[in-house]
């Protein structure tokens, strides 16, 4: 293998997904959001992404080849060379390589974690970190926010995902510090309850959704709750960064909830309307809810947009969680299948 070099090399990160605790749901502009979101980033669920780069003679585009897991995907190469081509006004290196991009996830498509998240921060990273080559080395709090900057404009959760534990992204009402351009690490202190949480995914389809997220940020421009929506979301982050910090356990699973099924309303209402829950998802959720209640453990649900759920705990009550997703809710799971996650510490760079 050979060395890096300005002129050629290979850049390698891998970054994690993203769960939004405070759901991310109405866009406008370049990929700016109409709320602010709190999420809270994964470690087992992540894209390692291996960009290589060799010095061409000249070019007024992109030119790359994009490989999943070793195989040329043209689909996702289309979508790739778009978003590159649209940074050359600010990147205008990108246009003067031969770039071989190749993505790998350790989790399924269409499981419930975002994806688009985990390959765009990666992406984004290995960009910035080119550019880096190129033009000196800056400041690690600004590298970030670049990249972060940069993955929002391929995938707006994306942006969440270039930093570890939990993140804000999007403008909050009276409270400086946050940005819709770029994700912003949570400032206040974390209590110890919150820094070791699990996030285990119970896979209720692998199907993919008939409607997609995409479909649902447009369809907020006409909704009629979106107004209502949008201060909620405000109020939420606010509360939720004083719950991460205060280590107020039933507070935070009564935001977490409630912004779940909002998600799910918000969809149902629109026009058109529609439906990503399952009867299994629902049935989940009753028993998360009857098991809470009756084992006084302190266990949360919440959804992306999709029938999978979340179920997010302290690492103190492990053991009794996970003996109950193996005796109630394991079976409501297709083929019995669920992923184990917790919170992770946010992207590495690893060797080319």
């Amino acid at each position: 293998m050979y060395s890096n070099t300005a002129d050629r090399g290979t850049i390698t990160w891998q970054s994690p997904s993203n769960i939004a605790l405070v759901k991310y749901w109405g866009k406008q502009g370049n990929q700016l959001p109409c709320n602010p979101s709190l999420s809270m980033t994964l470690n087992a669920s992540y894209t390692t992404t291996s960009f290589s780069y060799v010095k061409r003679k000249s070019g007024r585009e992109a030119a790359l080849q994009f490989l999943f897991a070793g195989a040329r995907n043209e689909s996702f190469e289309k979508r790739i060379t778009a978003y590159l081509n649209s940074l050359l006004i600010d990147y205008p290196f990108l246009a003067a390589y031969d770039l071989t991009i190749d993505s790998a996830n350790t989790f399924p498509h269409s499981s419930g974690i975002a994806s688009s998240a985990a390959s765009f921060s990666a992406l984004a990273l290995c960009v910035v970190s080119l550019k880096q080559m190129i033009e000196g080395k800056q400041g690690e709090s600004s590298f970030f926010r670049e990249a972060s900057q940069l993955a929002r404009l391929g995938s707006g959760s994306a942006c969440r995902s270039v930093y570890g534990g939990y993140s804000v992204w999007g403008s909050v009402d009276d409270v400086p510090g946050y940005s819709n351009e770029y994700a912003v690490p949570l400032i206040s202190e974390i209590h110890p309850v919150f820094r070791s949480f699990y996030d285990t995914i119970l896979i209720v389809s692998a199907e993919k959704k008939k409607v997609g997220s995409s479909t649902g940020h447009v369809l907020m421009e006409q909704h009629p709750f979106a107004r209502q929506r949008f201060r909620q979301a405000n109020v939420h982050t606010t509360e939720l960064i004083g719950v991460l910090k205060a280590g107020d356990l039933d507070r935070y699973i009564e935001i977490v909830e409630n912004e779940a099924l909002t998600l799910h309303s918000l969809m149902m209402s629109s026009t058109p309307g529609f439906i990503l829950m399952k009867k299994e998802t629902v049935e989940i959720i009753e028993k998360i809810r009857e098991f809470r209640k009756t084992e006084n453990v302190p266990v949360a649900f919440t959804l992306d947009a999709g029938p999978n759920v979340h179920v997010l705990y302290p690492a103190s009550h492990r053991k009794e969680v996970m003996k109950f997703i193996k005796d109630a809710l394991e079976e409501r799971c297709t083929e019995g299948h669920w992923i184990d996650d917790s919170l992770g510490t946010g992207p590495k760079q690893l060797k080319g």
